[in-house]
């Protein structure tokens, strides 16, 4: 009872703590009184857990939108590792990779589990209200953390120094737990609640477990004293039975932890604390945010537009007559010169009296809506004063990607207007690109190009039971050949220079080996990556196709075609691949194995609002099997993109194996938020809790969708703050 009172009396503080919160409320002038006052909030500390919360319990906070956060965390004989990403200000997901040492249970001396979190808002905090939360904790794993919660927390400003209160802030948190967070100083509670079994397959959403079984009160209070330093007070409701009474892997004397926390630097903090009467323990939290860059990006400054002469006092300058000879060769002449300077590839230009058509290439600036101000730009300098439409065309290994036209009074009227970005886009039309005219001049000595390049590679392999993460790194050799538009030649030789790849296990399986025997093709240094030729080219309006031949990836090689239809205004997107498969040697040489597919799906993309990216693939796979892949991509406006996807096919779980079923989360990180200066590369990875044979697809070069959708009217108009750049 003494247990239940403490927390109760945590509850009662938050939900009647209206009182004592003057100092902190936020008023809004002009807001209307009936409406509620939402507060501004510190970005929140992070639990054992990886996510917003005390020390080992959960809170009601949320990171700020966009927030992709990492934390490492250790006491009692247990790691955590976790990644949590916060889509939406109202939900966020974590995935977690656990051990358990001293397990000891059914041949585990250190048991290695993963695990999936979720967690809503249900209400944001008040002046007289505290944030509500509700999670899901371990909700599709192997039930080891499973447990479920609905948590309070409400945020104080303490006075300054000098008044009769302590100075900083003071969080307080209360909340009720099922599953783990019911196992200590439990009561009441809805229906049964099965035991966690070890050993099982894990991957299946347990829903007819969720806020079923006992469940008990917790509570915690965190004191920021500054913007440094952090103190924290937790009473736990986590009993931890297997850890403790079914095995030994620590022991439990207290529900009553605390610890203290150092913001070491704006994206670290660290944590030491004293766990449950018995346990040190320590953290590392790292924080990142799409919206503040590691180096604040630095454009060089682009040329200031030459607004024309008065046409009432210089009629002249405005003549047409120069249209009357062939002056396309050296504008052509003059204008790739200045794009050049830019970072732009001029493919070809069209002329007449009052307007003109660029197709460019960008070969410097990951988003095109920079590369479309920087040309337009560009030609309100070279260009005549008559020309006064300005059409560009974003070009892609030959395709013409979609049509940006823009009035060149418009650049001159409006570059200086203190809403210089949503005044552009209002005049500025995007449709579908037409082809090439007869009259158009092409860029001198474009093709054949050739492009080389030598770079680091690092190739992780996650979740060996013998060893969580393996590595190999090493360079990779690259070369690419376009002989003619459309027409691309390339290959990478890669060479391991040091890892641990090739000592991983080898999975055993019920299907056709097409991914789980990955270590055989570790096992070699020096080895062909790819290999392949590709053929790009607009069969009609609004499509765009490809086939490819040759060595795709370091397992598969074949034959690829795709067809994908994308209009240039359209959120969605609809695509066909069909792939001939054909399983390479292990030493990924020029030779095959005695395996081959045919694999294809049917892919519906959806461009939603805020961001978020849909796509649902449904086909065949590597594997044989039949099925469906659903994915959805937070992309952010600098390029940054976190999301999850998972995959269902006609495999039973028990075929399957470890999992039940393939999913995983992927991000990608563009260079130019770590360097600070324009590139169109990125780097980022996919991490799967097992990778396994069912809903295996092969990995071709070069697929459509991402290099066209990145030229079309959503994904500019996204984009579009950095046309004045």
């Amino acid at each position: 009872m003494r247990r239940i009172a403490v927390t109760g009396w945590m509850l009662a503080a938050v939900l009647g703590a209206a009182a004592q919160a003057q100092q902190a409320d936020i008023v809004i002038p002009g807001a209307v009184a009936q409406e509620p006052v939402f507060r501004t909030l510190p970005v929140p500390t992070l639990n054992f857990y990886g996510v917003p919360g005390v020390i080992d319990m959960p809170s009601a906070e949320m990171l700020p939108e966009g927030q992709f956060t990492t934390t490492i965390s250790y006491f009692g004989n247990q790691g955590r590792y976790t990644l949590t990403f916060q889509p939406t200000p109202w939900i966020s997901a974590s995935f977690r990779y656990n051990s358990i040492g001293n397990w000891n249970l059914r041949g585990f001396p250190t048991y290695y589990d993963r695990g999936f979190d979720v967690r809503f808002r249900l209400a944001r905090e008040t002046r007289y209200r505290p944030q509500i939360a509700l999670g899901l904790q371990d909700f599709a794993g192997t039930g080891v953390y499973a447990a479920e919660y609905l948590v309070a927390t409400k945020t104080f400003d303490t006075p300054p120094l000098g008044a009769s209160h302590l100075p900083g802030r003071l969080k307080v948190t209360a909340g009720l737990g099922w599953g783990r967070l019911g196992s200590f100083g439990s009561f009441g509670g809805y229906g049964s609640r099965p035991a966690f079994t070890p050993g099982s397959t894990g991957g299946q959403l347990s829903y007819d477990q969720w806020f079923r079984g006992p469940m008990a009160l917790f509570g915690g209070l965190e004191w920021q004293a500054n913007d440094k330093w952090s103190f924290k007070l937790e009473y736990s409701s986590d009993d931890y039975v297997t850890e403790t009474q079914t095995t030994s892997v620590f022991q439990k004397k207290s529900p009553v932890n605390f610890g203290v926390e150092w913001q070491a630097s704006p994206r670290t903090r660290l944590g030491a604390y004293y766990l449950y009467g018995s346990e040190f323990g320590v953290s590392a939290q790292i924080q990142l945010n799409p919206k503040q860059p590691a180096i604040p990006r630095t454009l060089a400054a682009p040329q200031p537009i030459q607004p024309r002469p008065d046409r009432a006092t210089n009629p002249e300058a405005w003549s047409t007559s120069w249209s009357e000879g062939r002056p396309a060769p050296l504008l052509r002449s003059l204008l790739q010169a200045a794009l050049k300077d830019e970072g732009l590839i001029l493919e070809s230009l069209e002329i007449e009296a009052h307007s003109a058509r660029l197709r460019f290439r960008s070969s410097r600036y990951r988003s095109y809506a920079v590369a479309a101000g920087r040309a337009a730009r560009t030609m309100a300098r070279i260009l005549p004063p008559s020309v006064e439409t300005f059409h560009l065309v974003p070009v892609s290994r030959g395709m013409s990607l979609s049509t940006i036209t823009l009035r060149r009074s418009d650049l001159e009227a409006l570059e200086f207007d203190a809403n210089a970005s949503e005044a552009m886009l209002a005049v500025t039309g995007f449709n579908s690109a037409a082809p090439a005219s007869d009259s158009a001049v092409y860029g001198r000595e474009l093709y054949p190009d050739f492009s080389w390049s030598v770079a680091p590679y690092f190739a992780p392999a996650f979740f060996d039971p013998d060893q969580p993460l393996r590595i190999d790194v090493g360079v990779d050799f690259g070369a690419t050949y376009q002989p003619a538009p459309g027409w691309v030649i390339s290959g990478k030789i890669r060479q391991r220079l040091a890892g641990n790849t090739k000592n991983g296990r080898l999975s055993p399986s019920a299907l056709p080996p097409v991914r789980t025997d990955q270590v055989l093709y570790a096992q070699y240094d020096t080895t062909l990556n790819n290999l392949y030729v590709a053929r790009y080219w607009q069969p009609g309006k609004d499509l765009y196709a490809r086939v490819t031949a040759g060595y795709f990836e370091y397992g598969y090689g074949g034959l690829s075609t795709e067809v994908l239809w994308k209009p240039v205004n359209s959120p969605l997107a609809l695509g066909v691949e069909a792939n001939y498969a054909l399983k390479r040697d292990f030493n990924q040489r020029l030779g095959f194995q005695d395996y081959r597919v045919f694999t294809g799906h049917a892919s519906a993309y959806m461009d939603f609002n805020n961001g978020f990216h849909g796509q649902i693939d449904v086909g065949r796979y590597l594997a044989g099997d039949i099925g469906a892949t659903v994915s959805l991509d937070r992309v952010f406006a600098n390029g940054w993109s976190v999301g999850g996807f998972f995959t269902l096919t006609n495999v039973s779980s028990a075929d399957f194996g470890e999992g039940s079923f393939d999913k995983g989360i992927r991000f990608s990180i563009p260079l130019e938020w770590f360097l600070g200066k324009p590139s169109r590369k990125s780097l980022g990875t996919t991490i799967r809790p097992i990778q396994r044979d069912g809903g295996a697809r092969v990995h071709v070069p070069g697929r459509l969708y991402g290099q066209v959708r990145e030229a079309h009217r959503k994904a500019l108009t996204d984009e579009w703050a950095g046309f004045w750049e």
